[in-house]
């Protein structure tokens, strides 16, 4: 008997703690509302587009905003820098991210559609060199080698034709597709001449891909935007790049004081003006570029100097007044 009033009793102390509990829960303040706009939560879709490398960065800003604005659903798409631009001056989208400046000629088509927008630098990137894991034989390349290599009409395939010492190795090359700013870049700084590559080699905008195909095949050479070594280091060995000045690997560091030449450069998103009109694309880029100092590293990129994205929202403050 006096078992059973003790289980008795324990049980109703169970209970009351649980009504306790209940209370507590109840009365507890929320984690913290949305951000609203005009006193209302936020809702609507965003819609990104472009470029590959910029893509983490947007994609993690997405996240990251939805989950505090679940009424609003971002896309990001990845159709190249090409690809994003050919749609953002045309209307179809409301950001365009851009591994490159834009082209006089998209400017262009951005005029006739009356699309007037707003150019926003959000990070550094190091264009990297890949090899596969089991290459020995290569811890760095000239710029003048890259050129050999990658140039119009180029006969390179062994890469015993790059150096001598090099073994009798198939050399298969993996790269970014032409709808790329990747690809404007890397051709540009490297051949000398915007575009101008041979074309014998596997492309993809999407870099996974490349990422795939380098990580597969013992004698590949690849290039590609740093956050995406950065997220797969276990599948790709990293090159140094020798400019002249000695052989250089890109780092947070040395992409960012320009060492890491001459394939460092800044990356950007552009934002149409009249989007800005829509409560949810102003806040999503207000919130992109707060935010830019804490989720760009984490996603393998190197933030801006804090004021150059103090300046990006005093622009975007500028263009909706």
């Amino acid at each position: 008997m006096l078992r059973g009033l003790r289980e008795r009793g324990a049980g109703l102390l169970m209970a009351a703690a649980g009504l306790v509990l209940a209370v507590m829960v109840a009365c507890a303040p929320a984690a913290g509302p949305a951000p609203k706009s005009g006193g209302k939560a936020l809702s609507g879709t965003v819609k990104a587009d472009g470029s590959s490398t910029v893509f983490p960065i947007s994609e993690a800003m997405a996240e990251e905003f939805q989950k505090a604005n679940p009424g609003v659903r971002v896309t990001v798409g990845i159709s190249g820098t090409g690809g994003g631009f050919k749609k953002f001056t045309t209307g179809e989208t409301d950001i365009s991210d851009a591994s490159r400046p834009i082209k006089d000629s998209e400017k262009e088509d951005a005029r006739k559609n009356g699309i007037e927008y707003v150019e926003l630098r959000v990070a550094f990137d190091g264009l990297s060199v890949l090899v596969n894991p089991a290459n020995t034989w290569v811890d760095c390349l000239t710029t003048a080698e890259l050129k050999k290599i990658w140039e119009p009409g180029s006969q390179v395939v062994n890469w015993n034709q790059v150096r001598p010492n090099f073994p009798s190795q198939t050399l298969r090359l993996y790269g970014p597709g032409t709808d790329s700013g990747t690809f404007d870049y890397f051709t540009e700084v490297i051949n000398g001449k915007e575009d101008a590559s041979r074309g014998d080699y596997t492309a993809s905008e999407d870099d996974n891909t490349l990422i795939q195909g380098i990580s597969g095949d013992k004698g590949a050479l690849g290039y590609f935007g740093y956050a995406y070594y950065v997220e797969n280091q276990n599948k790709l060995k990293l090159l140094g790049i020798d400019s002249g000045k000695g052989c250089v690997a890109p780092s947070d560091k040395t992409i960012l004081d320009g060492t890491y030449s001459p394939l460092s450069r800044p990356i950007f998103i552009y934002v149409n003006k009249k989007s800005f009109q829509r409560p949810e694309v102003l806040e999503f880029v207000k919130f992109y570029l707060a935010q830019a100092p804490t989720l760009v590293p984490q996603v393998g990129y190197t933030p801006l100097p804090k004021a150059d994205y103090d300046k990006g929202l005093a622009a975007v403050e500028s263009a909706v007044r």
